[in-house]
């Protein structure tokens, strides 16, 4: 019976990816994961299609068109080809923000996710090696006197950051001295309430220098924040097989170039892929 199944499920699959390339999507490449089991399939997919929280607050991993409101960067293009391997369609579920994703997997509300390895997260998600490695870095007022990333750490120092954000866990844990300010947009609250410091992604926090001549970027890094994606670990139940499938999946796309070429459609040039896991 279970033969049987997985043969059903391999034809499916099969006529799904050669429908794709039929209605002009490229093909991407060879492929050690493209026949998946159905209980994989049923665990990833359990309501018959994959869905994907897309975190519009990163705009290294996603971004939403202005005039058309369509979805588009690494992580839509990673979400969309996986749906395509398990012939199942895709439901994009847009967040702002990686905290809300992160609350969003209480209320079960998708079944993939994109976001940063960290502990707290780890407990309840089940990852894979990262794709994407970004910086996260500080941006401080034009006139501050702190000039390197260890100057940040001392009392008196608050520091603005998008609150749940893989940044705030980050500095959470490893801060000694300096105050943490949370809330909705980390640069906002710089601004408004004077603080000392915002941490944040490198790319937003450029863009946002550039059009803002009163803060400037401090050099150097305060943490690599290593972007992988994700599945429920309720829904797994001990079950090795699904994680052991998207592991293998965003190696493989890494390895392939698919991950390079969809930061390079998307813009996103400062990104870089992550190396091979060791296994």
């Amino acid at each position: 019976m279970y033969g049987a199944i997985s043969a059903v499920a391999i034809a499916i699959a099969a006529s799904f990816a050669a429908h794709a390339q039929i209605a002009g999507e490229p093909p991407q490449g060879g492929s050690t994961v493209s026949t998946v089991s159905a209980d994989v399939v049923k665990d990833l997919a359990p309501t018959g299609k994959l869905r994907a929280a897309i975190n519009l607050g990163n705009m290294v991993l996603a971004q939403k068109a202005a005039a058309s409101g369509e979805l588009g960067g690494v992580t839509v293009d990673l979400a969309r080809e996986l749906g395509r391997r398990l012939a199942v369609p895709v439901e994009l579920i847009a967040f702002d923000a990686a905290g809300k994703v992160f609350d969003a997997l209480k209320s079960g509300a998708w079944d993939i996710a994109f976001l940063a390895i960290e502990p707290v997260r780890a407990a309840e998600i089940s990852f894979t090696a990262p794709y994407v490695i970004i910086e996260g870095v500080y941006v401080v007022p034009a006139t501050s006197p702190l000039q390197t990333v260890a100057d940040v750490d001392r009392e008196g120092v608050r520091i603005a950051v998008n609150k749940g954000s893989a940044y705030d866990l980050y500095l959470t844990r490893t801060l000694k001295h300096a105050t943490l300010v949370r809330g909705e947009s980390g640069t906002d609250l710089l601004l408004k309430d004077k603080l000392e410091a915002a941490a944040g992604v490198k790319q937003p926090l450029v863009e946002f220098a550039k059009s803002n001549p009163s803060v400037r970027i401090m050099p150097g890094r305060f943490m690599e924040i290593r972007q992988a994606m994700g599945t429920p670990k309720v829904r797994l139940a001990g079950r090795e097989a699904p994680p052991r499938y998207l592991h293998a999946f965003v190696e493989e796309m890494k390895a392939s170039g698919f991950v390079a070429k969809a930061l390079e459609r998307s813009h996103q040039p400062d990104a870089a892929v992550a190396p091979p896991a060791a296994d």
